[in-house]
């Protein structure tokens, strides 16, 4: 089982929108030797929404060979068309990855019946590990705990991202399935809390930039240590919202250019963050001492 700090890596750009390949072999070093358990590539926090299907396969190619076994390697192969989500699964099989991400279909807005039915195809489709992955915000569909508890029995699905940041419904969730899936939170805020609840792990945005607090965290938290935990939370929370001060990953981007860990490229119609909002991020990294 993966479980504590799951970062949800950005993907590098030169200042073109193109992929930074070398950059992103430099990320995958920086997140083993700072204590990262575990690496998304081609998450939400990724880009994939922008990648060509040609790059989005050879991002998790190339964290998968850079990361040599040193990680597990989950691929984000989440899709809003069954196919399509069953094709990036089988190629990021392919290449190596551990396991995969399958974020609910977005904009289609499909009943509880048809996510079970996406899900059972990939599953039967694909023989690797896969999570789901819950965000209601940006994808205009909720997964609910029941739907989640109809397919904690596919053999192929072992994991949930909750990233609703709701504990009430993380613990209904963890009393539902806990016992035959990991639940990751998807919030950082709140991500310690749901871990004390009984989840496995937090994949995160925060850990971008602080890859070594939030392992701390979360092994805290696995560890029971309530108290420690919170009060390292608290430490992070300008942090937590500063990564949010415009649509992800717009200000984690920015903040690792400003870390001197690659240029500030990103692609349309995503734009580089506002200046307004500069001294707000500069502020909250300064205060962890990551510049």
């Amino acid at each position: 089982m993966i479980t504590g700090s799951i970062v949800a890596l950005v993907t590098p750009m030169h200042a073109d929108g193109q992929v930074d390949w070398q950059s992103l072999d430099r990320l995958v070093d920086f997140h083993i030797n700072e204590g990262t358990d575990s690496i998304v590539a081609m998450g939400t926090t990724g880009e994939s929404a922008t990648l060509t299907t040609e790059e989005h396969i050879g991002v998790i190619e190339a964290v998968v060979k850079k990361a040599a076994g040193r990680r597990p390697i989950i691929a984000g192969t989440g899709a809003n068309n069954t196919a399509e989500a069953i094709e990036l699964t089988q190629e990021a099989k392919r290449v190596g990855a551990d396991a995969c991400l399958l974020v609910t279909p977005y904009y289609n807005k499909p009943p509880q019946r048809g996510l079970i039915k996406h899900h059972e195809a990939i599953a039967a489709a694909v023989d690797i590990p896969q999570i789901l992955y819950n965000v209601p915000g940006r994808t205009a569909i909720d997964m609910l705990p029941e739907t989640i508890a109809a397919l904690a029995d596919v053999e192929q699905i072992i994991g949930v991202k909750e990233a609703t940041g709701d504990l009430d419904r993380a613990r209904k969730l963890i009393d539902l399935v806990g016992d035959r899936l990991a639940v990751y939170s998807g919030d950082d805020e709140t991500a310690y809390e749901l871990i004390l609840l009984g989840g496995k792990g937090n994949i995160s945005v925060t850990a971008n930039v602080a890859p070594r607090l939030m392992h701390q965290l979360c092994m805290l938290a696995l560890d029971g240590k309530a108290d420690e935990a919170k009060a390292l939370n608290d430490s992070l929370m300008s942090l937590h919202n500063a990564m949010f001060v415009e649509a992800n990953p717009i200000p984690v981007k920015w903040a690792l250019t400003r870390m001197g860990l690659m240029q500030n490229g990103i692609r349309l119609p995503l734009v580089e963050l506002d200046e307004r909002f500069y001294p707000k991020v500069e502020l909250a990294l300064s205060a962890l001492k990551l510049i």
